[in-house]
C-alpha cells in the first residue's frame, strides 16, 4: 500500500472522503498493520493503536484506526477536507505516510507524543 519516498516519509494511494468526526480516520486493521509494519521496533510489547502522521498536500494530521472507515479509505474531517483540493469525494489521492522518525518529530509538536526516551506512544499511555 506505502512504498518509500523519501528519508521521511512513505507514499500511498488512498480514497480520501469527509467525516463528520474530529479526527483522520482509516480502516482499524490496516492501521494497525501500518503500525506494526512501520512504526514498531520490534523489542517487546509495543502500542498498535499510536496515531500514524499522514500528510495530504500541505496538511499534517494524526490518523486514527476505525472499524467503520473501508479499506483503503482515509476520512478527513470536514474542515482538513477543505483545506485541500480535494472535490466530489471520494477521491484516489496520493498521500504521504510519515516515517518513525519524522512522526515522532510532528506528534511531538502536537502533544501525541509521550515524551523524552519513547519513539511513539507507550503501550502504558
Amino acid at each position: 500500500m506505502f512504498e518509500v519516498f523519501s528519508r521521511s516519509y512513505y507514499l500511498g494511494r488512498l480514497y480520501v472522503t469527509p467525516t463528520d468526526g474530529d479526527h483522520a480516520l482509516m480502516d482499524s486493521k490496516q492501521h494497525e498493520r501500518l503500525n506494526e509494519e512501520l512504526y514498531a521496533r520490534g523489542d517487546g510489547i509495543e502500542r498498535l493503536d499510536a496515531p500514524l502522521v499522514m500528510k495530504l498536500e500541505s496538511q499534517h494530521f494524526s490518523v486514527h484506526g476505525n472499524d467503520a472507515v473501508p479499506t483503503n479509505t482515509l476520512a478527513l474531517p470536514e474542515p482538513v477536507l477543505e483545506g485541500t483540493d480535494v472535490r466530489n469525494p471520494p477521491s484516489l489521492r496520493e498521500v504521504l505516510l510519515a516515517r518513525r522518525e519524522r512522526a515522532q518529530q510532528l506528534l511531538a509538536f502536537t502533544g501525541d507524543w509521550s515524551g523524552p526516551g519513547n519513539d511513539l506512544p507507550d503501550a502504558g499511555t
